[in-house]
């Protein structure tokens, strides 16, 4: 029986406490979104600022309002707290999967950016799902998810103040050298991707593991679990070849919104056949969700898109160069020859 806040007041039926459960895990998926928004948000200002072709990219970056982080991080809330722990658990497992197919298809010495911003919505999802599974049969699991909320909107605070200072005094505090906030960013802002892929490789890999514990544990038996197993891994098969199809295309705004209806389509129709009808509701809420990540963080992306576009045409360059120069080696070799 799952004990709440306060659950010995008479009165208080206890699916009102497993309600407030969600909220705070949510709440708490919520913030790990905010703070990785936060951080690619001072990483790209610093970055268009110190390219003077990028001024009007820097001044888009440290224009966006607080009102709207606020309702981001609300509506985030709402959402992670009506999602289901299967259904998270899903999105998890599936952009786990689109994320290291992604890495590998990658030339070696380039990065893509975009997936710090492309994983916005299913690091939330693997958060909520992970507390879900650690907190289960906890005794005292309200108060420890209280203790969660606190640490969590403590860091989104201090982010996002950190955020507001860059977008405002940056400027002027670096190139005078009195902050020490703007000091260290001067020589540190670079080592913000690494920095952060670091803690989101270890949050998805504890949140994997989380998801498929979660998924198992509606399984009365084997044969139930190898009939949903299956097709979910054939459907996340046919995704990752569809996804590797478009990384070789240039990206563009409109495949990303047509990468996510894709995905959500699939786990839908997938669903539809071997899931539950509240998970149907669970996958429409995810789409709405992977949906306004995408809107709230479009400036954003429109500069990861062109950063990952430039560096593999660089890439290419770079590689062809050498094999273009061999070419013309051995050729004028055979002409000399003959």
């Amino acid at each position: 029986m799952r004990m709440g806040l306060f659950s010995y007041i008479p009165g208080v039926p206890l699916q009102f406490w497993g309600s407030v459960d969600s909220l705070l895990q949510g709440l708490v998926g919520a913030c790990a979104v905010s703070v990785l928004y936060n951080f690619m948000k001072v990483h790209l200002y610093i970055m268009c600022l110190n390219d003077p072709d990028r001024q009007k990219e820097a001044a888009r970056i440290g224009s966006q309002s607080r009102l709207r982080d606020l309702l981001h991080l609300l509506l985030l809330t709402l959402l992670y707290s009506l999602l289901g722990p299967r259904v998270g658990a899903l999105v998890t497992l599936e952009f786990s999967l689109r994320a290291v197919s992604m890495i590998l298809s990658l030339q070696k010495g380039t990065q893509s950016s975009q997936l710090f911003l492309l994983c916005q919505f299913s690091l939330g999802c693997g958060i909520t799902c992970s507390l879900d599974y650690l907190h289960e049969g906890a005794p005292h699991r309200t108060w420890n998810l209280l203790l969660a909320v606190g640490l969590s909107a403590l860091i989104v605070w201090q982010t996002r103040r950190m955020s507001r200072h860059v977008g405002v005094m940056y400027q002027l505090h670096s190139s005078k050298r009195y902050c020490g906030v703007c000091l260290t960013l001067v020589a540190w802002w670079h080592e913000i991707p690494a920095i952060l892929r670091r803690a989101v490789n270890l949050t998805f890999l504890v949140s994997d593991l989380a998801s498929v514990a979660v998924i198992n544990r509606d399984f009365l038996n084997t044969s139930e679990a190898v009939k949903f197993w299956t097709p979910l891994t054939i459907c996340y098969t046919l995704l990752v070849i569809y996804m590797q199809e478009e990384q070789n295309q240039k990206p563009t705004e409109q495949m990303a919104y047509q990468t996510v209806f894709v995905r959500m389509g699939g786990l839908l129709i997938l669903m539809m056949t071997v899931g539950r009808w509240a998970d149907i509701l669970h996958i429409l809420i995810s789409l709405v969700g992977e949906l306004w990540c995408l809107v709230h963080a479009g400036v954003m992306l429109d500069i990861c898109r062109e950063e990952d576009y430039a560096a593999r045409k660089l890439f290419s360059k770079k590689f062809s160069a050498p094999r273009n120069n061999r070419e013309l080696k051995r050729t004028s070799s055979l002409q000399e020859s003959d």
